[in-house]
């Protein structure tokens, strides 16, 4: 299998193969390697993006330096050339595409904020009136800014969907102490992030953070950081609530498997070229856009 969908460090022990990305140990750290592969709804395609696992690799890099003033975080460095002595075999196919992390243990919460009434969180609030049993205003419309950010947990599925739950029962999986410190962050992390985006012409919508404990017991922000993979992002100058934005990200997937009624379950639809050449271009122009 082509080595940008699916890696084979023989010489590397694997831990984990997730949705998009290979987690190997080496030595008393981790190495992440970012595939092209993608996945909408939790099910992974079964073809892949063109240099996506670069582009993501590039700006979680960056929002890691960029962010590090608000919350440690795991990045240690990307530079292949600094990775231990046993990586450099597989220097090539690092490049661009891999960074070395801190050990830490994932807390089994992903930490979810979202500025606009979008996705679930639109149909949850059709529904009941709320977004993931939080109260937001009456009235509001679809792609509509809240008045502030919110924090929506979700659990962690290591297979299948993620599913909503409230800030108590996060509570309840991770302890007070532990939730009330990823809401404070994710919160904060969201709202420095908006910020920046708003000046570079991008609305983000939501995103999703996840935190782990370090060696030391602290915790800090880990995997990857607001890039299209886990976030909304909307072209500010086009921007109205109530009807479709225009998007960096891969709602041009997620729209496309919308319209052909696919149940969401294994196995996934073959993806048409420009389906695939237009997600593409999404990833692309959010680079560009976020990094300059």
């Amino acid at each position: 299998m082509n080595i940008l969908f699916k890696s084979d460090f023989k010489n590397l022990k694997l831990l984990n193969r997730g949705k998009v990305r290979e987690v190997y140990a080496v030595e008393d750290k981790i190495l992440f390697f970012t595939s092209d592969r993608i996945s909408a709804f939790d099910v992974i395609m079964d073809q892949p993006i063109p240099n996506k696992g670069i582009i993501l690799s590039e700006i979680s890099a960056f929002w890691f330096e960029k962010t590090k003033h608000i919350v440690d975080n795991h990045f240690i460095t990307n530079d292949v050339r600094e990775y231990p002595e046993i990586c450099q075999e597989y220097k090539n196919e690092l490049e661009g595409r891999s960074m070395l992390v801190k050990k830490c243990t994932t807390l089994p919460i992903e930490c979810i904020v979202r500025g606009y009434v979008a996705g679930s969180g639109w149909k949850d609030y059709k529904k009941s009136g709320k977004i993931c049993g939080i109260e937001v205003p009456a009235g509001l419309k679809e792609f509509e800014k809240l008045p502030e950010p919110i924090f929506t947990p979700s659990t962690k599925a290591a297979e299948g969907h993620d599913e909503n739950i409230s800030f108590e029962e996060a509570c309840k999986i991770i302890g007070e102490k532990k939730a009330k410190y990823i809401k404070k962050y994710a919160v904060e992390l969201y709202k420095f992030a908006a910020e920046f985006l708003y000046k570079k012409g991008i609305i983000l919508a939501d995103t999703k953070f996840e935190f782990g404990e370090d060696t030391n017991n602290n915790i800090i922000l880990i995997d990857e950081a607001l890039t299209p993979d886990s976030s909304r992002f909307w072209l500010l100058e086009e921007y109205a609530p109530g009807k479709p934005q225009m998007n960096f990200d891969k709602q041009v997937l997620r729209d496309y498997l919308e319209q052909i009624n696919w149940d969401k379950t294994p196995p996934p639809p073959h993806l048409p070229d420009d389906i695939i050449q237009k997600t593409s271009e999404k990833y692309e122009i959010a680079r560009k856009r976020i990094i300059g």
